[in-house]
This record gives C-alpha cells, structure tokens and sequence, in this order.
C-alpha cells in the first residue's frame, strides 16, 4: 500500500497534491485497493463549484458504487479526460495517471484540516 508522503488525505479516501492555489485530486491505494476492479468513472464539468465535504463524482467497481468527495470547496478547473474511457487505471496507477479533477481552492484553511501521510496510514490501519 502506497502513501506518497508529498500528498495530503482525507478520511473518505481521497489523496490531495497542491500546487499554488490549485489542488490536484484522486482517490487513494487503499481506496482503489478496498473496491476492486473500477469499471466507471464519473467527473465534474470544468467551471463546476464544490464545496468541501460534497461529492464530486463517482466512481463504480465490480464491489460498489462510491461517492468521491471534495476535499477542499473551489471551481473545477481541470478534469482526467481519459479517466472515463479508461477507469481501470485507477486500479494501476491511483496517485500518477488517474488523478480525477484541479481544483481552484477557495478557502485556503480548508487544506490545513486534512491528513498527512503518516496520519493517513494510521487511520486506514483502525479501518482494516
């Protein structure tokens, strides 16, 4: 199981990367690894407002549907184009190739209340 430490986590499972005023946004090792095999990927529309804590998106595997959430409130402004013809990679590559959104911050203190990795890793350990 993967936990880059440069990345940022919430307890739903999403990973974080900022970057300036914009966070990059997948869903975690653990998280592909508890679904299994994604075989659909909905996104957001660039330009869409989410507020934190709010899905985003949806992401199916052969298990369950789930609910990807937002890990900070802002404006869409970059989605994965690949990601809904290809879902698979996220079981492949969670943190490189299968980033789902950008998102511009708009409240910057809303990053200060998600996990390092260290915390991240204890946390998935009491899910397990």
């Amino acid at each position: 199981m993967e936990f880059p430490e440069e990345l940022k986590y919430t307890e739903e499972h999403e990973w974080v990367l900022l970057e300036d005023d914009v966070v990059t946004v997948g869903i975690t090792d653990f998280a592909q690894d508890s679904l299994g095999d994604v075989v659909f990927v909905e996104l957001p529309e660039v330009g869409s407002v989410l507020e934190l804590g709010k899905p985003l998106g949806v992401v199916e595997s052969v298990k369950a549907v789930s609910d990807v959430y937002a890990p900070v409130s802002g404006e869409v402004v970059e989605v994965n184009e690949e990601l809904p013809d290809t879902p698979e990679i996220i079981n492949t590559s969670p943190y490189e190739d299968a980033w789902m959104v950008k998102i511009k911050v708009a409240n910057p203190s809303e990053i200060d209340d998600l996990l390092d990795a260290e915390a991240y890793r204890a946390f998935t350990e009491e899910e397990v």
